[in-house]
């Protein structure tokens, strides 16, 4: 890609990448956060990997990814940073920045279709680009179409009724009016909480259901039956990600729409879910999905395909959280409401960048830039920073 130089000069933009580096990190989230799936365990961090690109030029490209352990990805914070360094580096010093598409089907090559790994390379790559052309990322996919983008937040599995009202009425007091609560452990419960805050909110509120995958299509039959009274806008992920043909008869069986999470991964796996009518929804999310560039490709393909879109995002930090907000600002078609910013707004207990992504009344605003319009806190990476040796 040869590009003109910033404020009229003469040369082209080449930034050159001149070291890779790949900061393993250890973030507490705010409370202890449990998933809407048996046999998981509770969990007092997220580890996070931060790729660093530097130019030759001096300027510093960043990019996220999470060791998640969960459904589609079995990654830990060694296993990351060794790719990283083994494979990805190699592929991109010496290589200019603005080849994303290039450098993506190297790293690609490489490492067989890890996505979780090129989420945080092409994310950084496409900020340390638009960083050298002076532009906010949303510039570098098209321009802007929208400047902030109206979220939703994720409840924690509260127990009962009560507790759920308060925090929902802590959540809404914030400006928040789409509510996605966790089910799956307890139908009892789970019926008890949704028709709870159907009660308190009236209509006040959207709200939605997640299973984290944790049903069987049994009980995922006769719990989804008895919430369909309380107007649930999505229910994501009832079955495993690997029960197509579950969601398909399940999504025939009630009416409201399913929505696939942890089932899409890349193009072929979007295709899968379509042809079998198995979800009218996706959840994409930065890591699990391949960052920015793969992002935007399955947006594409489920708009073309008729299936809503929910941006999302394991917890994470406000790169993530930036990364999100300028695909969806430069996206021109219709996004559902989604939580993206959860991580930094809501679930981890401090953030690593020197100005975090403002998110205020239900709406994270989308940084002006250069690049993402973040930067990385060098205090916080060193005092998060895990040392894998």
């Amino acid at each position: 890609m040869n590009a003109t130089a910033p404020h009229g000069a003469s040369s082209p933009v080449r930034s050159v990448i001149r070291k890779v580096e790949a900061i393993p990190l250890r973030i507490p989230f705010a409370r202890a956060f449990t998933m809407a799936a048996h046999n998981q365990p509770t969990r007092e961090a997220v580890e996070v990997v931060v790729v660093r690109l530097t130019s030759e030029d001096g300027l510093v490209g960043i990019g996220e990814t999470q060791a998640w352990r969960r459904q589609g990805s079995g990654e830990s914070l060694a296993s990351l940073v060794s790719k990283i360094r083994e494979y990805v580096a190699p592929a991109l010093e010496g290589q200019s920045s603005f080849d994303i598409a290039a450098l993506l089907a190297e790293v690609d090559g490489r490492l067989a279709g890890n996505l979780y790994v090129q989420a945080a390379v092409g994310d950084a790559l496409y900020d340390l680009t638009a960083r050298a052309l002076g532009r906010p990322v949303f510039d570098v996919l098209g321009g802007r179409c929208r400047s902030e983008v109206q979220v939703g937040l994720a409840l924690g599995i509260t127990g009962d009724g009560p507790r759920m009202i308060d925090a929902a009425q802590a959540v809404y007091d914030r400006g928040y009016r789409h509510i996605r609560v966790k089910i799956g452990l307890d139908p009892a419960k789970d019926i008890e909480c949704v028709a709870a805050l159907r009660t308190h909110f009236g209509d006040r509120v959207t709200l939605r259901a997640d299973a984290n995958g944790g049903l069987d299509y049994g009980g995922a039959l006769r719990l989804l039956a008895k919430l369909e009274a309380y107007d649930l806008d999505i229910v994501e992920q009832p079955l495993p990600m690997w029960d197509l043909d579950g969601m398909a008869a399940l999504a025939r069986a009630v009416r409201m729409p399913l929505s696939a999470d942890e089932a899409v991964t890349d193009a072929r796996s979007l295709v899968e879910i379509a042809r079998r009518g198995a979800a009218r929804v996706i959840q994409t999310k930065s890591a699990k999905n391949g960052g920015i560039h793969s992002i935007r490709h399955l947006w594409h393909l489920a708009d073309t395909l008729g299936i809503g879109i929910f941006p999302g995002n394991h917890p994470s930090t406000s790169i993530n959280v930036a990364a999100v907000a300028h695909l969806a600002a430069a996206w021109p078609g219709s996004l559902l409401v989604g939580d993206f910013q959860t991580g930094a707004d809501d679930m981890l207990g401090d953030d690593i960048v020197t100005t975090p992504v403002r998110v205020a009344g239900g709406k994270v605003h989308v940084p002006e830039g250069p690049g993402l319009g973040v930067t990385l806190d060098p205090d916080k990476v060193a005092k998060y920073r895990v040392d894998l040796r």
